[in-house]
Order: structure tokens, then C-alpha cells, then sequence
């Protein structure tokens, strides 16, 4: 059978757009999802240039992106998630939806939708992007602030009933005022399918996958997922349900198993491919020149998302005790659609209860929104920020420490995982500690708890100056985001030219960006990692802790000499090799006299004499002979250098 070459022409179009636009947004740092939908419409038959001829077949193709984006969606959901902050989320979240479905219904009368294009309005404005918004709190580094972890849990919540709405909006093509028995109709319907699937996870899916895992062919693994996927879904489309719903089901079937993970890791490159089809898909279908004749309700839409969804979940937190300002950052996340309200209106426009205009206008909403969304997260803490401080200037003199007061302390820059336990050393001896932490919840926790505690982002100089930088004895930074630490480092040294200060790099290719910045130390959890792992395997093999300790003393401070050169990403990775020493002029020269480090930039770690005995950590005296091995450590291109002059015999610099 010859393949249609007209189709083959608009998936090449398609995913070469797809490149192109993901490409675009990565490097604005923006959701892929965004560069997907504007490449979309860049080879739209509604736009000049480049454009795809066949429309509606890539559009049933597309819904495949749906089914496994919703199956990935059912794989990944966490209860646990849920509960940690479960009555703003579990009581919260339902009360939050509500209010803004009202509100899409109440801002419809105003405009002149109807009744069911008015809760399709709101169906489509309470549900978030969770993708979006984690992406986003990842880059602030605030994923595991009290406000991030209740501003995802809100969305998973959104998420969910954004899956019960989808089942929901084809019986609103038949709801009127006082005729709700469609809707109970589709609730029930829905609740009969996902009910029995939380059985079938515990009793059926869990044996028969470790039966297929058993036979450890990776291939019959991804098919039987693959079927799981699509078998749950054409059951709830024979049904009368739509696929999504099949396909989130069948991710919770999974998810209820332990290979869950294994399923999903197999499963995201061909998810990946078809949910970048699906929102190219709908920049295909988008038709600016609607979008201009529709301006108004674009605009009603945007100020839904934006002002009303703000308004609703700072409310509604605020209403579960929570502060005013972690309120406001949980509201701010939350100022955005996403990859759900794309289904949501597809599957409207499939039940004829919307037209292209609310189509188009909501795909443009979406793009808006995720695009002021993204500079509002970023921008609001320092905002938030000063509005606090301002607030509290006059009102609350513990918001802000008496920088008078201090001399002599330690500044600890940070209090997460490692800087708590930063904190507690220090109380255990007595040391007297000031906290700098932008969590405003964690400060406040702080101060309860006795701890001087300062609320604000440590990359601000206007922070560190009431937190008594200038008097302290050492600054501690822990600070994850490296950026953000380099701005903390590089403020405090300036209010503290003598003061150490410590801070951790995550990379490499940090550490010169934190020295040039005027830190005094820098400490990298992988090298302490992988000292610990040396430790510990050495002595499982019965290698005398003498000789433990002196190869990682060799190690240290042959990491620590590599890493004062400037950083070269193309080579982050140093290496060790093995180095037989014969007919070298090395032989009868000390290491010292042979200027391995100063002409190589190679450190010498070991050195065995043909009679097995090895010199680990050797001393710069120690004079090579002929027949030793020489462990060498430094990054490859060096290493490669050293070897080759090594092996030909080098000669005495002049």
C-alpha cells in the first residue's frame, strides 16, 4: 500500500514547525507548548507562506496527542500531592472552581453568550496548566516553598476537574435553566467509569504487567502499555464518553502499580511527538483575522484568566488562614491556561456548543496569558517584597531585623534542606545566626521559633544591608538558583570585603562564576558525593582508611586546583588515567622538578612501583622511576596532551 504523499508532506511541515517554534521558545525561555501553537500558525492554510494541505486528517491524527497527553496526565497524579496540604486543596480547590465557573456564567449574561457558552466560559478559565506553572516555579527555585506546593496542588485538583468536565460539556449541549438531569446524567456516567478503575488498578493491571515484565523485552512492555492506553479509551468513546477521559483512566489504572514509572519513561519520546502534533494542530486551526474581528471577547477572556482567577484563589487561600502573601503568590501562579482548557474547547467545538470565535478567542487567551503569567511569577516576589517591607516598615519591627544590633554573626543565606541543617549546627554551639529567606511563611516560622529571621530574596543588596552583612563575621550562602546565588555572593562581598563566604555550586561550570563573584569557598555536592562513594566502597573492599583518606586528600585537592581555571562547558568532566612510565625523562626527575601541573594542568594521584607498592597522595619530592604507573587526574584534552609527551619523552623546559 502506497502511503498518502500529501500527509507525509504535512507531518515533514509539521514537525520541522515544531522544531523551529520549540526551539524559539526554549530559548526565551518560554513553554514549548507556546512555540508549538505559533508554529502551528505559521504554516496555517489561513497564513501566507509554507502552508499544510490536509487540515482535518491532521486533525484526527492530533487526537491521539490528546489521548496520550491525558493517559501521561493519569500516570503522573499524585494523592499524596494532594494531601499534604489537603484542605486548601481538597476543600479549597472545589470551592475555587466553582466560583470561577459562576463567574465565566455571570460574565457570559454580561456579553451575550448564552447559558451554556457561559459555563463552557468558566469550565475553560478554572482549569490551569500544571506543565506551565511547575516549569516556572522550577526557574524561581520556588517548587518547594509552602506557596509552590500549594499552587500545584491546586492545579492537580484543576486537573482533575478538568478531566470530569470534559465528560461533562457534551451534556451541555442539551442543558437549559431547570433541566440539570443531562448533567446528573453525565456525572453518573462518569463516576461509573472511574470508580470501577481504582478496582481494576488494585486487582487486574498490577499482575498482568508483572507477568509481561517478567519476560524483560522492553518492546512487549511499550506495546502492552500502548494497549492499556488506547483499549481504555475506545471503551469510554463506545460509551458515549469522550477519549480523554478513557486514556486519564487508563493512566490511574497504571499509576496504581510499581511500574509506573517504567511505563512513562518508555512511553514520553512517542507522547512527546504527538502532543507537539496536537498543539501545532491548534495554531493550524487559528485564524488571526477572527481573532481581531473577536477582540472583545479575547479581551474578556485574558481579564477572566488574569484579574478574576487572582481574585478567586487569593480569596479563597486567604480564607483557609494562609497570609496574605502567600496568598498573593499562589494567585499569581495560577493567572493562566493551559494544555486541559485546549481539550476543553475542542471538545465544545465538537459538541457545537461553541463557534470559532470562543475557539480562537480561547487559544489566544491561552497564549496571553501563559506569556504574562510567566513574567508576572517572575516578577512578583521582589514586587511582593517591597510591598511587605513597606507595609511593615512602621508597623512590625520584627519583619525586619535591628541591623544595629548585630556584629559578629553569621548571615545564612537560605533555609531549605541544607540550610537548615546549617542552622541547627549553629545552635548547637552557640553561634549567633540571622536567616535570609524568601519564603515569607518560613521566615514567619522562624521568628516564632526564636530564630532572627529576615524575609526577602539574598540577591538584593537592600536585604542583606538590614540583615547586618556588613558586621558579620561569615555569610553562608545555600541558595540553589545559581544566579541568584551569584547576586547574593557577589552583594555581600561588596557590603563585606573581608567576611568568608561560603556557598555551594551544583556544577562545574558554576564554580568560576561564584569565585569571580567574590566567594571565599565553594562547596560542590557532587564532589562531596563522590568523596562519600569512595570512602564507602573502599572500605567495603578492606583498603586501609589510612590509605582511604590519602587518596581523597589527593582527589580534593586535585578537584580543587582544576576548578580554579576558568570554566570551559565543552569539557566539564574530569577524568583519571593510568600512565606506565618507560624511556620517559620523568624517570629520575621529582614530581615537583617535572612540572606535571604547571605545563599540563595534570595532578599526579598515585604512583605504583613495579613492586606493587603504591604512594597514594605522593609527595612533590617523590622522584619517578622507570617502570611506575602514575594515576593521573585533569579533563581529557590535558590528559591527552600529557600522555602523548609523556610517552614520546619530554624534554626539560628552558
Amino acid at each position: 500500500m502506497t502511503p498518502d504523499p500529501g500527509i507525509l508532506r504535512d507531518l515533514t511541515y509539521v514537525f520541522l514547525a515544531a522544531v523551529a517554534g520549540g526551539l524559539l521558545a526554549w530559548r526565551l525561555r518560554q513553554p514549548l507548548i507556546l512555540g508549538y501553537v505559533f508554529a502551528g500558525i505559521l504554516i496555517s492554510p489561513l497564513t501566507p507562506g509554507p502552508r499544510v494541505s490536509d487540515v482535518h486528517g491532521l486533525e484526527s491524527l492530533a487526537e491521539i496527542g490528546v489521548i496520550l497527553l491525558m493517559f501521561s496526565v493519569g500516570l503522573e497524579y499524585s494523592l499524596e500531592d494532594l494531601l499534604r496540604e489537603k484542605w486548601v486543596t481538597l476543600l479549597g480547590g472545589p470551592i475555587g472552581i466553582l466560583l470561577l465557573i459562576g463567574m465565566g456564567i455571570g460574565a457570559g449574561r454580561l456579553v451575550g453568550w448564552t447559558s451554556r457558552q457561559g459555563l463552557v466560559i468558566g469550565a475553560i478559565i478554572c482549569v490551569s496548566s500544571t506543565m506551565v506553572l511547575t516549569r516556572l516555579l522550577s526557574d524561581q527555585g520556588q517548587v518547594h516553598t509552602k506557596a509552590g506546593r500549594i499552587a500545584v496542588a491546586i492545579t492537580l485538583v484543576e486537573d482533575l476537574a478538568g478531566i470530569i468536565l470534559i465528560v461533562l460539556i457534551p451534556s451541555f449541549a442539551s442543558f437549559e435553566p431547570g433541566r440539570i438531569w443531562p448533567v446528573i446524567a453525565g456525572v453518573g456516567r462518569a463516576v461509573a467509569i472511574l470508580a470501577p478503575a481504582f478496582v481494576v488498578a488494585w486487582k487486574v493491571v498490577p499482575p498482568a504487567l508483572r507477568r509481561v515484565a517478567r519476560t524483560q523485552n522492553r518492546e512487549l512492555f511499550f506495546i502492552v502499555v500502548l494497549a492499556i492506553c488506547l483499549g481504555t479509551a475506545a471503551l469510554t468513546h463506545a460509551v458515549g464518553l469522550s477519549l480523554a477521559l478513557g486514556a486519564f483512566v487508563a493512566g490511574l489504572i497504571i499509576s496504581g502499580s510499581e511500574y509506573a514509572h517504567e511505563a512513562l519513561a518508555q512511553l514520553s519520546a512517542f507522547r512527546d511527538a504527538f502532543v507537539a502534533l496536537f498543539f501545532v494542530t491548534i495554531g493550524l486551526l487559528i485564524d488571526p483575522r477572527m481573532l481581531f474581528s473577536n477582540l472583545s471577547v479575547v479581551l474578556v477572556m485574558v481579564g477572566l484568566i488574569i484579574f478574576g482567577k487572582f481574585v478567586v484563589w487569593t480569596g479563597v487561600v486567604r480564607l483557609f488562614g494562609y497570609p496574605v502573601w502567600t496568598a498573593l503568590t499562589i494567585s499569581v501562579g495560577l493567572t493562566q491556561i493551559g494544555e486541559i482548557s485546549y481539550v476543553l474547547v475542542h471538545v465544545a467545538r465538537s459538541s457545537g456548543i461553541v463557534g470559532n470565535d470562543i475557539y480562537n478567542a480561547t487559544l489566544a487567551a491561552s497564549l496571553m496569558t501563559i506569556l504574562l503569567n510567566a513574567v508576572l511569577v517572575r516578577q512578583s516576589p521582589s514586587v511582593l517584597e517591597r510591598m511587605r517591607r513597606k507595609r511593615y516598615a512602621a508597623t512590625d519591627s520584627q519583619i525586619r531585623p535591628d541591623g544595629e544590633g548585630l556584629r559578629d554573626h553569621t548571615v545564612l543565606c537560605g533555609f531549605g534542606r541544607v540550610g537548615s541543617a546549617i542552622g541547627t549546627a549553629l545552635s548547637t554551639f552557640g553561634v549567633p545566626y540571622l536567616v535570609v529567606e524568601a519564603d515569607p511563611d518560613l521566615a514567619a516560622t522562624l521568628r516564632t521559633r526564636g530564630i532572627p529571621a529576615l524575609f526577602g530574596d539574598a540577591a538584593h543588596r537592600d536585604i542583606l544591608q538590614p540583615a547586618g552583612v556588613d558586621k558579620a563575621s561569615i555569610v553562608i550562602v545555600t541558595i540553589p538558583d545559581p544566579d541568584r546565588a551569584r547576586l547574593a555572593v557577589m552583594n555581600a562581598r561588596r557590603l563585606n570585603p573581608n567576611a568568608p563566604i561560603l556557598a555551594r555550586a551544583h556544577r562545574t561550570t558554576y564554580h568560576e562564576m561564584l569565585a569571580r563573584a567574590g566567594a571565599t569557598e565553594i562547596i560542590q555536592p557532587e564532589l562531596e558525593a563522590a568523596s562519600t562513594l569512595i570512602r564507602h566502597a573502599f572500605s567495603y573492599l578492606k583498603v586501609p582508611d589510612k590509605q582511604i583518606r590519602a587518596y581523597l586528600r589527593g582527589f580534593r585537592k586535585a578537584m580543587d586546583t582544576l576548578q580554579e581555571k576558568p570554566a570551559d562547558p565543552s569539557r566539564s568532566f574530569a577524568e583519571v588515567r593510568e600512565l606506565s612510565l618507560t624511556n620517559s625523562n620523568l624517570v629520575g626527575r621529582s614530581i615537583r622538578d617535572s612540572e606535571i601541573w604547571e605545563r599540563f594542568h595534570v595532578a599526579v594521584v598515585s604512583v605504583t612501583r613495579p613492586g606493587e607498592v603504591t604512594l597514594l597522595n605522593p609527595d612533590p619530592s617523590t622522584i619517578l622511576t622507570q617502570g611506575d604507573k602514575l594515576q593521573v587526574l585533569g579533563f581529557p584534552d590535558e590528559l591527552d596532551t600529557f600522555v602523548l609527551h609523556a610517552s614520546q619523552g619530554m624534554k626539560p623546559q628552558d
